[in-house]
């Protein structure tokens, strides 16, 4: 269990918790202001969809780039943010990337937030750039948790897959910090003291060279959820989620996807093993069997 913690104040930027939406103009009828408000929401809506069943997936087929293991280069991806607004993340080479996963029903991720605001306030001009992947499972409480906390940086509905390949994402909140070089340098899951970003943030800003850093160091007491382990885009993309079967033919896949239906997955779902993979990506039991079956077949079929 992430246990709540304050955050450090930014001297002269703390941004109030309970900040509220401007007011909406007089002069507006209500039944006005009710169809905006259901026009923003289906708006937002149709971002996020897109972001989940075409963008993301879509940038998952790519190669993952190499790093360093130490400071691995981060996973590329196009996304819309819920402005509208379609960002590459390697659209910001050159900056330094606080790149956030969060929700809304998150405790933790709220306290953070306001210096996370602070943040882009302070160091924005030096090249700083936050970045807010929302998990949560629809965009409405995101769009008006934006408006209320007067979040000043792009926020964008994530996915199971976007996570994977960041390592999954398995508690909230989890922030990558990454380089003007691109390079991962550090990650913190859970609520993480405003005063260690921005120590880190300082360090990074001080690298102008693209170059990786031999300088960086993490700053506070590093535990083992805080290692850069990414996902294998191969496997993230399967048809087979979580199977890495790319060495296989087209013939070959669909093959070995019927040889999959035609086995019960033993973790109590009452799905086949080939549908359990697809409905559940986080069932490791599925995602065992399924890796044992692909190496009988390797066997007898490559």
């Amino acid at each position: 269990m992430i246990e709540e913690r304050k955050e450090a104040s930014l001297e002269n930027n703390e941004i109030p918790t309970n900040a509220e939406s401007p007011p909406p103009p007089k002069k507006a009828s209500a039944a006005k202001l009710l169809a905006g408000a259901a026009l923003a929401v289906a708006f937002v809506v149709g971002i996020y969809y897109v972001n989940l069943l075409w963008i993301a997936p879509a940038v998952m087929s790519q190669t993952q780039a190499k790093g360093s293991a130490q400071h691995p280069l981060a996973p590329d991806f196009t996304l819309t943010d819920i402005s509208g607004k379609r960002f590459n993340l390697s659209d910001y080479r050159g900056k330094v990337v606080m790149l956030d996963f969060w929700a809304t029903w998150c405790g933790p991720c709220r306290i953070e937030i306001p210096g996370f605001i602070a943040l882009q306030n302070r160091y924005g001009n030096e090249g700083l750039a936050v970045i807010g992947i929302s998990m949560d499972d629809g965009p409405q409480p995101v769009v008006e948790f934006y408006k209320q906390f007067r979040m000043n940086y792009p926020v964008a509905m994530g996915s199971e897959k976007l996570g994977e390949l960041y390592g999954g994402i398995i508690g909230l909140p989890t922030t990558f910090l990454i380089g003007r070089d691109g390079r991962i340098y550090a990650k913190h899951e859970g609520a993480t003291d405003i005063a260690v970003f921005e120590d880190e943030i300082k360090q990074l800003l001080g690298e102008n060279s693209t170059a990786e850093s031999t300088n960086f160091k993490q700053v506070g007491q590093m535990v083992s959820n805080d290692k850069i382990e990414l996902g294998n885009p191969a496997e993230i993309n399967s048809e087979v989620p979580g199977v890495d079967i790319s060495k296989l033919t087209a013939a070959q896949k669909t093959t070995f996807e019927k040889h999959l239906e035609g086995i019960q997955c033993t973790c109590g779902c009452n799905y086949n093993l080939l549908k359990c993979r697809q409905v559940d990506r986080a069932c490791g039991v599925s995602r065992r069997m399924a890796r044992d079956e692909l190496a009988k077949f390797l066997k007898t079929h490559v």
